[in-house]
Protein backbone atom coordinates (compact mmCIF):
# COMPACT_ATOMS: atom_id res chain seq x y z
CA UNK A 1 0.00 0.00 0.00
CA UNK A 2 2.87 2.37 0.74
CA UNK A 3 4.22 1.68 -2.76
CA UNK A 4 0.91 2.19 -4.58
CA UNK A 5 -0.42 5.07 -2.42
CA UNK A 6 2.63 7.13 -1.45
CA UNK A 7 0.51 10.06 -0.26
CA UNK A 8 -1.59 7.96 2.11
CA UNK A 9 -0.38 7.05 5.62
CA UNK A 10 0.38 3.33 5.67
CA UNK A 11 -1.60 1.36 8.27
CA UNK A 12 0.42 0.16 11.24
CA UNK A 13 0.39 -3.48 12.43
CA UNK A 14 -2.26 -2.72 15.05
CA UNK A 15 -4.64 -1.37 12.43
CA UNK A 16 -4.04 -4.35 10.13
CA UNK A 17 -4.62 -6.76 13.02
CA UNK A 18 -7.91 -5.03 13.83
CA UNK A 19 -9.04 -5.23 10.19
CA UNK A 20 -8.26 -8.95 10.06
CA UNK A 21 -9.90 -9.84 13.36
CA UNK A 22 -12.89 -7.45 13.46
CA UNK A 23 -15.21 -7.95 10.47
CA UNK A 24 -16.98 -4.86 9.21
CA UNK A 25 -20.63 -4.51 10.17
CA UNK A 26 -22.97 -6.77 8.23
CA UNK A 27 -20.26 -8.98 6.77
CA UNK A 28 -17.76 -11.74 7.30
CA UNK A 29 -14.26 -12.00 5.92
CA UNK A 30 -12.34 -14.61 3.92
CA UNK A 31 -8.57 -14.34 3.51
CA UNK A 32 -5.97 -15.89 1.21
CA UNK A 33 -2.18 -15.55 1.49
CA UNK A 34 0.20 -16.35 -1.35
CA UNK A 35 3.72 -17.33 -0.33
CA UNK A 36 6.96 -17.62 -2.29
CA UNK A 37 9.43 -20.47 -2.49
CA UNK A 38 10.99 -19.40 0.80
CA UNK A 39 7.63 -19.34 2.55
CA UNK A 40 7.50 -15.56 2.74
CA UNK A 41 4.29 -13.69 1.86
CA UNK A 42 4.11 -12.29 -1.67
CA UNK A 43 0.40 -11.61 -2.11
CA UNK A 44 -2.84 -11.26 -0.18
CA UNK A 45 -6.54 -11.32 -0.99
CA UNK A 46 -9.30 -10.38 1.42
CA UNK A 47 -12.97 -10.86 0.60
CA UNK A 48 -15.76 -9.09 2.46
CA UNK A 49 -18.91 -11.19 2.14
CA UNK A 50 -21.90 -8.93 2.82
CA UNK A 51 -24.62 -10.48 4.98
CA UNK A 52 -27.16 -7.69 5.58
CA UNK A 53 -30.56 -7.95 3.85
CA UNK A 54 -30.40 -5.88 0.69
CA UNK A 55 -26.71 -6.67 0.09
CA UNK A 56 -26.64 -10.45 0.08
CA UNK A 57 -25.69 -10.43 -3.61
CA UNK A 58 -22.41 -8.61 -2.97
CA UNK A 59 -18.75 -9.23 -2.15
CA UNK A 60 -15.87 -6.76 -1.93
CA UNK A 61 -12.28 -7.57 -2.84
CA UNK A 62 -9.01 -6.24 -1.49
CA UNK A 63 -5.96 -7.62 -3.31
CA UNK A 64 -2.27 -6.76 -2.93
CA UNK A 65 0.84 -8.24 -4.50
CA UNK A 66 4.31 -7.30 -3.31
CA UNK A 67 5.83 -4.96 -5.96
CA UNK A 68 8.89 -7.22 -6.25
CA UNK A 69 6.69 -10.20 -7.20
CA UNK A 70 4.27 -8.64 -9.67
CA UNK A 71 3.58 -9.81 -13.22
CA UNK A 72 4.17 -13.43 -12.22
CA UNK A 73 0.50 -14.45 -12.13
CA UNK A 74 0.12 -14.23 -8.35
CA UNK A 75 -2.73 -11.71 -8.50
CA UNK A 76 -4.52 -13.79 -11.13
CA UNK A 77 -4.27 -16.95 -9.01
CA UNK A 78 -5.63 -15.13 -5.98
CA UNK A 79 -8.48 -13.70 -8.04
CA UNK A 80 -9.41 -17.18 -9.30
CA UNK A 81 -9.75 -18.35 -5.69
CA UNK A 82 -11.82 -15.30 -4.80
CA UNK A 83 -14.22 -15.72 -7.72
CA UNK A 84 -14.67 -19.40 -6.86
CA UNK A 85 -15.56 -18.41 -3.30
CA UNK A 86 -18.04 -15.81 -4.58
CA UNK A 87 -19.71 -18.40 -6.78
CA UNK A 88 -19.90 -20.81 -3.85
CA UNK A 89 -21.64 -18.03 -1.90
CA UNK A 90 -24.08 -17.50 -4.82
CA UNK A 91 -23.05 -13.86 -5.29
CA UNK A 92 -23.63 -11.86 -8.46
CA UNK A 93 -21.35 -8.83 -7.93
CA UNK A 94 -17.72 -8.44 -6.88
CA UNK A 95 -16.52 -4.89 -6.26
CA UNK A 96 -13.00 -3.56 -5.76
CA UNK A 97 -11.26 -0.18 -5.54
CA UNK A 98 -7.97 0.89 -7.10
CA UNK A 99 -6.14 4.18 -7.41
CA UNK A 100 -6.59 5.81 -10.82
CA UNK A 101 -3.84 4.99 -13.32
CA UNK A 102 -2.36 2.40 -10.95
CA UNK A 103 -1.29 -1.22 -11.54
CA UNK A 104 -4.42 -2.27 -9.63
CA UNK A 105 -6.68 -0.37 -12.02
CA UNK A 106 -4.98 -1.89 -15.05
CA UNK A 107 -5.19 -5.37 -13.51
CA UNK A 108 -8.91 -4.95 -12.83
CA UNK A 109 -9.66 -3.88 -16.39
CA UNK A 110 -7.65 -6.79 -17.84
CA UNK A 111 -9.57 -9.24 -15.69
CA UNK A 112 -13.01 -8.13 -16.87
CA UNK A 113 -14.01 -5.64 -14.18
CA UNK A 114 -15.95 -2.62 -15.41
CA UNK A 115 -15.39 0.87 -14.03
CA UNK A 116 -18.58 1.71 -12.13
CA UNK A 117 -17.72 4.82 -10.12
CA UNK A 118 -14.95 7.40 -9.74
CA UNK A 119 -14.17 8.92 -6.35
CA UNK A 120 -12.31 12.15 -5.69
CA UNK A 121 -10.27 12.04 -2.48
CA UNK A 122 -9.91 15.38 -0.74
CA UNK A 123 -7.86 16.70 2.16
CA UNK A 124 -8.61 19.51 4.57
CA UNK A 125 -5.55 20.83 6.42
CA UNK A 126 -6.78 22.09 9.77
CA UNK A 127 -3.51 23.87 10.55
CA UNK A 128 -3.83 25.94 7.39
CA UNK A 129 -7.44 26.99 7.92
CA UNK A 130 -7.97 30.07 10.11
CA UNK A 131 -11.21 30.16 12.10
CA UNK A 132 -12.23 33.19 10.08
CA UNK A 133 -12.29 31.01 6.97
CA UNK A 134 -14.87 28.61 8.37
CA UNK A 135 -18.06 29.47 6.48
CA UNK A 136 -20.62 28.92 9.23
CA UNK A 137 -20.82 29.45 12.98
CA UNK A 138 -23.29 28.53 15.69
CA UNK A 139 -25.07 31.83 15.11
CA UNK A 140 -25.85 30.88 11.51
CA UNK A 141 -27.65 27.60 12.27
CA UNK A 142 -31.08 27.85 10.61
CA UNK A 143 -33.95 28.55 13.02
CA UNK A 144 -35.59 25.45 14.43
CA UNK A 145 -32.44 23.32 14.65
CA UNK A 146 -29.91 22.59 17.37
CA UNK A 147 -26.57 20.78 17.49
CA UNK A 148 -26.06 17.45 19.25
CA UNK A 149 -22.86 15.46 19.46
CA UNK A 150 -21.43 12.27 20.93
CA UNK A 151 -18.42 9.94 20.86
CA UNK A 152 -18.87 6.27 20.04
CA UNK A 153 -22.35 4.82 20.53
CA UNK A 154 -25.33 7.07 19.90
CA UNK A 155 -27.18 8.10 23.09
CA UNK A 156 -30.48 6.30 23.58
CA UNK A 157 -32.45 9.53 23.17
CA UNK A 158 -31.17 9.88 19.58
CA UNK A 159 -30.90 6.23 18.54
CA UNK A 160 -34.13 5.93 16.54
CA UNK A 161 -33.78 9.38 14.97
CA UNK A 162 -30.16 8.65 14.01
CA UNK A 163 -31.17 5.37 12.40
CA UNK A 164 -33.80 7.17 10.34
CA UNK A 165 -31.24 9.77 9.23
CA UNK A 166 -28.78 7.01 8.29
CA UNK A 167 -31.30 5.76 5.76
CA UNK A 168 -30.82 9.06 3.89
CA UNK A 169 -27.45 7.71 2.71
CA UNK A 170 -29.29 5.23 0.50
CA UNK A 171 -29.88 7.94 -2.11
CA UNK A 172 -26.25 9.05 -2.42
CA UNK A 173 -24.79 8.80 -5.95
CA UNK A 174 -23.14 5.43 -6.57
CA UNK A 175 -22.70 5.50 -10.35
CA UNK A 176 -23.27 2.07 -11.87
CA UNK A 177 -22.43 0.21 -8.66
CA UNK A 178 -24.73 -2.70 -7.82
CA UNK A 179 -24.37 -1.83 -4.14
CA UNK A 180 -27.86 -2.51 -2.86
CA UNK A 181 -29.33 -0.71 0.14
CA UNK A 182 -29.44 -1.27 3.88
CA UNK A 183 -32.25 -0.64 6.36
CA UNK A 184 -31.02 1.07 9.53
CA UNK A 185 -32.53 0.74 12.98
CA UNK A 186 -31.31 1.57 16.48
CA UNK A 187 -29.74 -1.85 16.91
CA UNK A 188 -27.72 -1.52 13.73
CA UNK A 189 -26.30 1.91 14.57
CA UNK A 190 -25.27 0.60 17.99
CA UNK A 191 -23.66 -2.45 16.39
CA UNK A 192 -21.74 -0.22 13.97
CA UNK A 193 -20.30 1.79 16.86
CA UNK A 194 -19.30 -1.39 18.69
CA UNK A 195 -17.43 -2.76 15.67
CA UNK A 196 -15.48 0.50 15.39
CA UNK A 197 -14.68 0.60 19.11
CA UNK A 198 -13.64 -3.07 19.16
CA UNK A 199 -10.97 -2.42 16.55
CA UNK A 200 -9.59 0.48 18.56
CA UNK A 201 -10.93 3.41 16.53
CA UNK A 202 -12.89 6.41 17.80
CA UNK A 203 -16.02 7.66 16.05
CA UNK A 204 -17.14 11.28 16.52
CA UNK A 205 -20.64 12.36 15.45
CA UNK A 206 -22.34 15.75 15.23
CA UNK A 207 -25.98 16.10 14.24
CA UNK A 208 -28.50 18.81 13.47
CA UNK A 209 -31.68 18.01 15.41
CA UNK A 210 -34.99 19.59 14.42
CA UNK A 211 -37.33 21.08 16.97
CA UNK A 212 -39.73 18.15 16.51
CA UNK A 213 -37.02 15.73 17.68
CA UNK A 214 -36.17 14.31 14.26
CA UNK A 215 -32.57 14.26 13.07
CA UNK A 216 -32.16 16.47 10.03
CA UNK A 217 -28.55 15.68 9.20
CA UNK A 218 -25.27 14.48 10.66
CA UNK A 219 -21.57 14.04 10.01
CA UNK A 220 -19.16 11.41 11.31
CA UNK A 221 -15.36 11.46 11.59
CA UNK A 222 -13.19 8.46 12.46
CA UNK A 223 -9.96 8.72 14.44
CA UNK A 224 -7.91 5.60 13.55
CA UNK A 225 -6.67 3.87 16.71
CA UNK A 226 -8.09 6.79 18.65
CA UNK A 227 -5.59 9.43 17.57
CA UNK A 228 -3.10 10.48 14.88
CA UNK A 229 -2.55 13.28 12.38
CA UNK A 230 -5.16 12.23 9.81
CA UNK A 231 -8.85 11.74 10.57
CA UNK A 232 -11.12 9.94 8.13
CA UNK A 233 -14.49 11.38 7.16
CA UNK A 234 -17.25 8.80 7.41
CA UNK A 235 -20.86 9.60 6.49
CA UNK A 236 -22.31 13.04 6.02
CA UNK A 237 -26.00 13.14 5.15
CA UNK A 238 -28.99 15.44 5.25
CA UNK A 239 -32.48 13.98 5.31
CA UNK A 240 -34.35 14.93 2.10
CA UNK A 241 -37.05 16.93 3.92
CA UNK A 242 -34.38 19.18 5.47
CA UNK A 243 -32.19 19.82 2.45
CA UNK A 244 -31.60 23.30 1.10
CA UNK A 245 -30.80 24.93 4.47
CA UNK A 246 -27.01 24.46 4.45
CA UNK A 247 -27.10 21.88 7.24
CA UNK A 248 -24.45 19.65 5.66
CA UNK A 249 -21.96 22.50 5.55
CA UNK A 250 -22.93 23.62 9.03
CA UNK A 251 -22.37 20.27 10.78
CA UNK A 252 -19.07 19.73 8.94
CA UNK A 253 -17.82 23.17 10.01
CA UNK A 254 -18.88 22.37 13.56
CA UNK A 255 -16.88 19.13 13.37
CA UNK A 256 -13.75 21.07 12.38
CA UNK A 257 -14.16 23.20 15.48
CA UNK A 258 -14.67 20.11 17.64
CA UNK A 259 -11.51 18.48 16.33
CA UNK A 260 -9.49 21.62 16.92
CA UNK A 261 -10.75 21.97 20.48
CA UNK A 262 -10.65 18.35 21.62
CA UNK A 263 -8.17 16.61 19.30
CA UNK A 264 -5.28 18.98 18.54
CA UNK A 265 -3.17 16.06 17.29
CA UNK A 266 -5.44 15.85 14.22
CA UNK A 267 -4.06 18.12 11.50
CA UNK A 268 -6.02 16.93 8.47
CA UNK A 269 -9.24 15.21 7.42
CA UNK A 270 -9.55 12.96 4.37
CA UNK A 271 -12.84 12.43 2.62
CA UNK A 272 -14.01 11.06 -0.72
CA UNK A 273 -16.94 11.90 -2.95
CA UNK A 274 -18.33 10.40 -6.12
CA UNK A 275 -17.50 12.68 -9.02
CA UNK A 276 -21.19 13.11 -9.79
CA UNK A 277 -22.04 14.05 -6.19
CA UNK A 278 -21.75 17.69 -7.13
CA UNK A 279 -23.57 19.00 -4.06
CA UNK A 280 -21.28 17.37 -1.49
CA UNK A 281 -18.20 18.23 -3.55
CA UNK A 282 -19.31 21.87 -3.49
CA UNK A 283 -19.82 21.69 0.29
CA UNK A 284 -16.35 20.24 0.82
CA UNK A 285 -14.64 22.71 -1.49
CA UNK A 286 -16.33 25.61 0.28
CA UNK A 287 -15.13 24.28 3.60
CA UNK A 288 -11.56 24.16 2.27
CA UNK A 289 -11.04 20.56 1.14
CA UNK A 290 -8.75 20.16 -1.87
CA UNK A 291 -8.55 17.18 -4.25
CA UNK A 292 -5.33 15.20 -4.02
CA UNK A 293 -5.96 11.78 -5.60
CA UNK A 294 -8.59 9.74 -7.39
CA UNK A 295 -9.90 6.20 -7.03
CA UNK A 296 -11.94 4.03 -9.37
CA UNK A 297 -14.51 1.58 -8.07
CA UNK A 298 -14.65 -1.54 -10.24
CA UNK A 299 -17.33 -4.19 -10.49
CA UNK A 300 -17.24 -7.73 -11.85
CA UNK A 301 -20.51 -9.30 -12.98
CA UNK A 302 -20.17 -12.85 -11.69
CA UNK A 303 -23.11 -14.03 -13.81
CA UNK A 304 -21.23 -13.31 -17.06
CA UNK A 305 -19.72 -16.37 -18.78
Amino acid sequence: MAYDLPGVPAPDPGQIHAQLTQPALGSRRLIWLATGADGGPVGFAGLRVFTSPGQEHLCELELHVDPAHRRQGIGSLLLLEVVAACNAENRRSLIAAAAADSPGAAFSERRGFSRALTLDHLLLRLDELPDADLPLTADTLPPGYRLAGWTGTVPDEFADAFAAAKTAMNDMPVGDMDYGSVAWDAGRVRSMAKVIADRGDTLLTLAAVHGDGSMAGYTEVLLPQGSGPRAQQYDTAVVPAHRGHGLGLWVKAAMVRRLRAAHPDVVEIETDNAQDNVHMLAVNHRLGFRSYRRTHEFQLDLRSP
